[in-house]
């Protein structure tokens, strides 16, 4: 099994300096954003305890990105709001948030490692690693903080629209958020083009984080 820097690793042997690695929170999710992270590290740290945000629990994953921040060389961040979702659909749009995010960083990386395929419409070359967030720290950084990043604006989501419980499941499609839709009718946060807004009672929505 490659170890969790391979990547960057083999990369930093072979010339490259600054390597991005990116990924996305909120695909899935009925309610609220796609938000995606890019971080450069220097190279120079240990990072085997940054792992997938999926597999991190929430108090660590809050402790790791206070980490991620103080330390990488870079950090940027994308967001695409559900109207643009419904728009150009979500894999466009998750795609564009990772765009966004790269564009954020300080500097622009020589190289950049996405989480699943490659990402098209980059100045820059571009690996897409399947697993990359099990298996690249630079892409499970990023992954943390996108998650970090999206819970905390699902929290101030929640406040305005209390009745959908989006503090506890951030907008997935969970039994709870799926009864709340089906009692109060989608808000407009919502992504109108996903299954079970407008049939809640349908498909049970789309789960997972």
């Amino acid at each position: 099994m490659w170890s969790h820097d391979f990547f960057e690793r083999t990369l930093l042997n072979n010339g490259f300096r600054s390597i991005a690695g990116v990924d996305e929170v909120g695909r899935g999710a009925l309610a609220g954003p796609v938000v995606a992270a890019a971080v450069v590290f220097d190279g120079r740290g240990e990072y085997e305890e940054i792992r997938d945000s999926k597999s991190v629990p929430a108090a660590r994953r809050e402790r790791l990105a206070g980490r991620i921040l103080a330390e990488a060389a870079g950090v940027g961040f994308g967001s695409v709001s559900e109207e643009e979702i419904d728009r150009i659909n979500i894999l466009q749009a998750t795609q564009q948030a990772m765009r966004l995010a790269i564009a954020e960083l300080p500097a622009s990386p020589d190289i950049v490692l996405v989480d699943g395929f490659w990402l098209p419409g980059l100045s820059m070359p571009c690996i897409g690693i399947i697993g990359g967030d099990r298996r690249s720290y630079s892409i499970a950084a990023a992954s943390i903080v996108a998650k970090v990043h999206r819970d905390a604006f699902m929290r101030t989501l929640a406040a305005a629209h209390p009745q959908y419980g989006f503090e506890r499941h951030k907008g997935y499609g969970t039994r709870l958020h799926m009864e709340a839709i089906g009692e109060h009718g989608p808000c407009a946060r919502h992504r109108r083009s996903f299954t079970g807004i407008d049939d809640p009672a349908g498909t049970g929505g789309v789960h997972g984080q």
